[in-house]
């Protein structure tokens, strides 16, 4: 689709979208908050790196869901774009690095989980609602042309796969002993960060639909000194 056959959106409704991702991202931040306290005192607990680094992850959330809010808090947000995708950036390779560490060490032995049966109750609370949060994001994101919006709902989504990791993982070892379960999928799930991160980082306003909008409000404004 052309830049000249998009469908012009009103102020109305794009501040009614800025307002939108603020509310849901408040919420994130809020969510992980509780979720990260809850993990790390139920890791400390259970001597559970897997859930140690799980509510350190949550943390990792905050920061790109801060971003985010912040850039949305702006006049003009879509002039804070790259910077706050580079932001989402190094936080996807943070969680990609602190996982893979995380894995490593429990693969080698260093470290034996226990079980927990907070840290199965709060991944199994976060496997139900990041789905939800990363899909009204991703769809408030789409409709608005938002490239930080759309890449913070999909690091949301990749905590819903690290908690359904974290959670088979204790339950795994909880049931079966098999403490190998969780940093075998902590790994997989890395790499998918790794991916997210170099996307992230990539990310070029001029080919995404903000680039799209800021043309269109370029050719308005050229239009109205013209007459």
């Amino acid at each position: 689709m052309t830049v000249a056959s998009r469908p012009e959106m009103s102020q109305a409704r794009k501040e009614l979208l800025h307002r939108r991702i603020r509310w849901i991202v408040a919420f994130t931040i809020g969510y992980n908050l509780i979720e990260a306290v809850v993990s790390v005192v139920a890791g400390s607990m259970a001597s559970s790196a897997a859930l140690i680094g799980f509510g350190l992850d949550s943390l990792v959330e905050v920061l790109s869901a801060a971003a985010v809010a912040w850039q949305f808090s702006r006049a003009d947000p879509e002039k804070y774009e790259k910077g706050t995708l580079r932001v989402i950036a190094f936080a996807f390779f943070a969680l990609a690095a602190y996982v893979s560490v995380s894995a490593v060490l429990s693969l080698a032995g260093a470290i034996e989980p226990q079980h927990s049966t907070l840290g199965i109750i709060i991944t199994a609370v976060s496997v139900v609602v990041m789905p939800f949060l990363s899909w009204f994001e991703r769809r408030t994101g789409r409709e608005l042309g938002s490239a930080t919006a759309i890449a913070d709902s999909k690091q949301t989504l990749l905590c819903t796969y690290l908690s359904a990791a974290v959670l088979v993982g204790l339950v795994l070892n909880s049931t079966l002993g098999w403490s190998w379960a969780d940093p075998i999928a902590a790994l997989v799930i890395a790499v998918f960060a790794i991916r997210e991160g170099i996307e992230a980082w990539k990310g070029d306003t001029c080919a995404t639909p903000v680039g799209m909008l800021l043309e269109d409000g370029e050719h308005v404004e050229a239009s109205h000194h013209g007459e």
